[in-house]
């Protein structure tokens, strides 16, 4: 028997509510540990829970097409580049994405898992390229 085999068994598509709450917290639990992200979510997040509600429900909302998201994400990250000194970089957000990718092909497979990456993709280029034309 495969020594990961139990670990392949529990990797599944993304189904509801319940998964993406899974995907968000085991995803932020690896950002705050990150010594590149850790300190602006640290920061900037002063309710971790209300966070990862909000970030379900963005999720949510992206891969299952509800409307429970409400807000400006793109408005919240060029606050924060502000705040930090417009110091955000591509390097923060490839960090970003490859946890991101990571923590997706640990826990899913599947359309939804395929869609979560490009989605994440797209919105990474989108918010780096948007926190770059807001600075002065």
């Amino acid at each position: 028997m495969c020594p990961n085999a139990n670990l392949m068994s529990m990797i599944k598509e993304i189904e509801n509510r319940e998964d993406v709450f899974k995907l968000v917290d085991t995803f932020y639990h690896k950002v705050r540990q990150d010594s590149l992200l850790a300190p602006i979510f640290e920061k900037h997040i002063k309710d971790w829970p209300e966070h990862l509600g909000h970030l379900t429900d963005f999720w949510e909302t992206n891969l299952f097409f509800v409307r429970k998201y409400k807000g400006n994400p793109m408005l919240k990250h060029q606050k924060v580049d502000a705040e930090a000194g417009h110091t955000i970089n591509e390097q923060h957000f490839g960090v970003w994405l490859n946890l991101w990718f990571q923590t997706i092909e640990e826990l899913f497979e599947g359309e939804r898992a395929t869609i979560a990456k490009n989605r994440a993709r797209n919105m990474g280029t989108f918010f780096h390229v948007g926190m770059f034309k807001a600075r002065p």
